[in-house]
């Protein structure tokens, strides 16, 4: 393929020097520790709540949803309204509370270094489980990551495998090098931007060209009209299992990761508005491109044929039949942007991880802060080759782990992290014995899949349960630890 004549392939680059570019410049603002992992404590609203999106929402968004949209119809949109419902909820429980409390306790920089000082863990038990926890599930994350920006590359440029895997990697990871978390967040912002553009763009182009909203919805209802159906084909079990998707929000590193690094609480509120309509948008659009999409190809047989072997391919193939090829190369690097948004924030997590709460607290206490940004920025590049190893062979088995790593996020952290925040009698056995059971739960629950739950409504119930019963036949929280408590309650009401 003749790079310089392709359109598409102009814009990608050019995306992808924009992105690099923006990691350069952030190396900049980047003068110690704190700034790399955490980025001062200094985002403001909008990039905070646009990062947090973006870094949420991974390829599932343009390319999972839509597809399954297009097979079966509306009846798909009930995890999008578990997913909107746990972020919303997200904001506003658990946002301002952690930005306060990661900074009251010793101004904690990562969820593992967070666990610790809140509940005055002097022989690092929280800080080693949860830190470790973290490294197994994003690692294969990011190796997912990579598979789907190698596919991206491999499918619209006629790449080879390891070639597309090299090349769909290397820009995410030179920003996060450089630039470090002000590079992710202001990546993040652009691409989260670009991301809801192209997903309201897109369904509106199908729709003018099926001549209007309620000619495509008819056109879908022709089709089958079981696809208007928003309970075809679900159970109330299977409803409430889409719906629990929403718990996975309280206890994802890299979303809590956000609220840390807000400016202030005062930021919160705004964000929270702007993050939330953003996510409206961006869920809607994807779901009206799968919609519409049906009725698109049920109106050109003739394309038809282009997602019938993957349904997953909807947007990139109507991106490409209704704009020209300049503007279809900028919706498709929305794809590229999803991707890179979210595994530029997981190799930040598992850098910062690796570098605070193993190498900080355990080899080097005494580091300056130069060498724990090198040595943060080699963790960086350690993780994203292991992630390229893994993700070597994309059909590995490691990569299907995936598939429940939100769940074990979710369950293994969230009630610890909101318990943490809202209950001042909880101590650290309780938080230890609510991240054990909620990872346990998960992992077995899906192991045996009864009753067709997923297995992140168990394993967070149990974890629930676990930290108040631990808890409250433990010994009370030090004076300290209420006092810090206290502290956060009454800064929290003062706003």
């Amino acid at each position: 393929m003749d790079f310089l004549s392709n359109p598409t392939a102009i814009t990608f680059i050019g995306y992808l020097l924009l992105m690099v570019g923006v990691g350069f410049f952030a190396y900049n603002y980047t003068k110690n520790y704190n700034d790399y992992v955490l980025g001062g404590r200094s985002l403001g609203g909008l990039v905070t709540a646009l990062s947090v999106g973006a870094s949420d929402m991974s390829g599932w968004l343009l390319m999972g949803l839509p597809g399954a949209v297009l097979l079966t119809g509306i009846s798909s949109i009930w995890v999008a309204v578990g997913l909107s419902l746990g972020a919303y909820i997200n904001w506003c429980i658990v946002a301002s509370r952690l930005r306060l409390y990661t900074e009251k306790t010793h101004n904690a920089l990562t969820l593992p270094d967070y666990f610790s000082h809140r509940f005055e863990d002097k022989k690092n038990l929280l800080r080693i489980g949860s830190a470790a926890v973290i490294l197994l599930f994003f690692t294969i994350y990011c190796a997912s990551g990579v598979v789907a920006g190698a596919r991206l590359f491999e499918n619209t440029f006629e790449m080879s495998y390891g070639t597309a895997l090299l090349v769909g990697a290397a820009a995410t990871i030179l920003y996060v090098f450089f630039g470090g978390f002000l590079a992710v967040s202001w990546t993040d912002t652009i691409q989260a931007a670009l991301m809801c553009i192209a997903l309201i763009v897109t369904p509106l182009a199908v729709m003018y060209d099926l001549g209007g909203f309620t000619a495509a919805t008819e056109r879908v209802a022709s089709i089958d009209p079981a696809m208007l159906n928003i309970l075809e084909g679900q159970t109330l079990l299977g409803i409430v299992s889409l719906l629990a998707w929403g718990l996975g929000y309280f206890g994802q590193p890299h979303i809590l990761v956000r609220f840390m690094a807000a400016r202030s609480i005062k930021v919160i509120p705004g964000a929270r508005r702007m993050g939330t309509l953003w996510m409206l948008f961006c869920l809607a659009g994807a779901v009206g491109v799968g919609f519409f999409g049906a009725a698109y190809f049920a109106e050109h047989t003739d394309v038809a044929g282009l997602v019938a072997q993957n349904h997953e391919r909807v947007f990139i193939v109507l991106s490409g039949l209704l704009f020209n090829p300049w503007i279809a190369g900028v919706l498709m690097s929305a794809i590229l942007a999803a991707v890179m948004s979210t595994l530029s924030c997981q190799l930040l997590v598992c850098s910062s991880t690796l570098t605070e709460d193993f190498y900080r607290t355990f080899i080097r206490p005494n580091a300056g802060q130069k060498e724990l940004v090198w040595f943060g920025r080699l963790m960086v590049l350690f993780i994203s080759v292991v992630a390229v190893w893994l993700a070597r062979d994309p059909d590995s088995l490691v990569l299907s782990l995936v598939a429940y790593a939100w769940a074990g996020f979710g369950a293994a952290f969230g009630p610890v992290v909101i318990l943490s925040l809202w209950w001042k009698r909880m101590t650290r056995n309780g938080a230890l014995a609510g991240m054990i059971t909620g990872a346990v739960t998960v992992l077995v629950w899906h192991h045996y899949a009864w009753f067709g739950l997923y297995e992140i409504l168990p394993g967070f119930a149990f974890g629930l349960v676990a930290i108040v019963v631990t808890s409250l036949l433990d010994k009370k929280p030090t004076p300290e630890m209420e006092k810090t408590f206290d502290e956060v309650e009454s800064l929290v009401k003062a706003g």
